[in-house]
């Protein structure tokens, strides 16, 4: 009976992980293939616009032309959340290891096959145009607030 419960659960994350990445990997794709190097549609005047650009740093092009050192970092990073993943029981907190670990392999996926990550997610915020990123970022992001605010209520709880 455990065993079953233990492949399912293990069964499921890899679907999840599997299905946000083509998630990912889809909406690159798209914008690669329907809008060109620079281009942006914007979608919600001063707020919102699709912009395809090309970044081989990390989140707001840090460590820019690194591919190889963040490749490195990715992979580490996968392989620490699965780790852990394997060890958690908490719900809230394996979706978040789920989110980060196919927004971290989205990129990496990027990263190893064109030497750069596809970014076409772009925001103006109060007159600021946030950095442009894309849907792996996106997991990623979300994935780590819900670890803030998971650990926070631990804190307070303690």
């Amino acid at each position: 009976m455990i065993r079953v419960s233990l492949f399912m659960t293990v069964l499921i994350d890899c679907i999840a992980i599997l299905l946000m990445i083509a998630a990912d990997q889809f909406s690159k794709f798209f914008i690669v293939r329907h809008f060109a190097l620079g281009q942006k549609l914007t979608v919600i005047p001063g707020f919102f616009a699709i912009t395809n650009v090309r970044n081989t740093g990390a989140g707001f092009s840090i460590l820019t032309d690194q591919t190889a050192f963040l490749s490195l970092v990715s992979i580490a990073a996968v392989i620490a959340l699965i780790y852990l993943l394997s060890k958690e029981r908490s719900a809230v907190t394996r979706i978040s290891y789920l989110l980060i670990i196919a927004g971290a392999a989205g990129n990496l996926i990027d990263r190893l096959r064109l030497g750069y990550v596809v970014d076409f997610l772009d925001f103006y915020i109060i007159g600021y145009d946030f950095p442009v990123f894309n849907i792996a970022d996106s997991f990623i992001t979300i994935g780590c607030v819900l670890l803030i605010l998971i650990n926070l209520k631990d804190i307070r709880h303690a």
